[in-house]
């Protein structure tokens, strides 16, 4: 008999029974051959604290603290370009993320491929940092293993019923007083195979291409660059460059690849801010970030069956939302008080769904 059995070996899944474990026995069950195949090994890997809606920033906030004490974060800013037809949305971009408004020449200074001919307004955040997203993962895994968990990958979940516990068949059989669905793009799947009412998550693709450094510059210390309105975005990576269109297109869950000419459509969104073209693409493929109706987490036992709880609609967010998650999710399907104020648990808990 486990006491909690994880349904998603992302970081929500992760997370969550990582917290869960030092309570009782946990079992992780994720369906492809590694941990964090789909989303959470596709993730832009950045923490700022003021990004996302309000309930989101209340999460992150809550979360750096453990992302500081534990050294996953590395410095490396962010970056606001508009062009001059889009002051009204660099206005609002700029107070929604608390940034600083910086000249042109001085954007210069931080990323010199960007082209002052188009780029009008520029604004700047030193808080944003890059996330070791692979090592919170291997340790939340490391911590589950450690208070004698299970994580187990090709277990892909194929039918779940409950008689007094939850029966759920995957490649093997398993016992549960709990199910913590942390399923992503497949969280109402496993919802509606455990009898339990969706509560509407949309899968979104986000497609990436990889480049080489633009103009053979040396982009380590560039911040990550956000075109206004979120219409592209782009990020150093281990000496080359990320770039997205930033598309948010539904999609039925699935393992994502790019869309050719969404993709092209972003490269050249980032083209017409710099000087240095795109002429190579080395790689590319896309991410699918699951969104419930109202844009925020949903976490926390479902009001039909509390030992039915929801880890889900991530939307981007999961990597710096999970500390604070990870634990509102323990806070409540353990019947403790959780730490974070009563109206941000009320944001992000299914009841407001049904």
């Amino acid at each position: 008999m486990i006491d909690f059995l994880i349904i998603g070996g992302g970081i929500a899944g992760l997370s969550a029974g990582a917290r869960l474990s030092e309570h009782g026995s946990v079992t992780v069950l994720e369906a492809e051959d590694a941990l964090g195949y789909h989303a959470s090994g596709r993730s832009a890997a950045l923490f700022e604290e003021g990004y996302g809606p309000p309930s989101v920033v209340a999460l992150n906030k809550a979360s750096a603290e453990f992302f500081f004490t534990n050294d996953y974060l590395t410095p490396r800013g962010l970056m606001l370009v508009a062009k001059s037809d889009q002051a009204d949305q660099f206005r609002k971009d700029l107070s929604e993320l608390g940034m600083a408004e910086i000249s042109v020449a001085d954007a210069l200074v931080h990323v010199p491929v960007l082209n002052p001919e188009s780029v009008a307004y520029a604004a700047l955040s030193e808080g944003a940092y890059d996330i070791d997203t692979d090592r919170v993962l291997q340790d939340f895994a490391r911590t589950i293993r450690a208070n004698a968990g299970s994580v187990l990958t090709r277990q892909k979940v194929t039918r779940i019923r409950k008689d007094g516990n939850w029966l759920v068949e995957a490649a093997d059989v398993f016992q549960a007083r709990t199910i913590v669905n942390a399923a992503g793009a497949w969280a109402d799947e496993i919802a509606r195979m455990a009898g339990i009412a969706s509560i509407e998550i949309t899968p979104r693709r986000r497609s990436m291409a990889r480049l080489p450094a633009p103009g053979g510059h040396d982009v380590k210390n560039w911040p990550m660059m956000l075109g206004a309105g979120e219409t592209w975005y782009a990020k150093p990576d281990a000496g080359k460059l990320l770039v997205s269109p930033s598309e948010a297109d539904p999609v039925e869950p699935h393992d994502a690849y790019a869309d050719d000419m969404v993709l092209a459509e972003g490269l050249a969104r980032y083209e017409e801010m710099v000087t240095s073209p795109v002429t190579r693409v080395e790689t590319n493929w896309a991410g699918l970030r699951s969104f419930a109706p109202d844009g925020t987490l949903v976490l926390g036992p479902d009001p039909s069956d509390e030992t039915f709880v929801w880890s889900a609609g991530q939307g981007g967010y999961g990597f710096q939302t999970a500390p604070a998650a990870s634990r509102l999710v323990a806070d409540l399907a353990l019947g403790r008080a959780p730490e974070l104020d009563a109206a941000m648990v009320s944001a992000l808990t299914v009841s407001r769904l049904r």
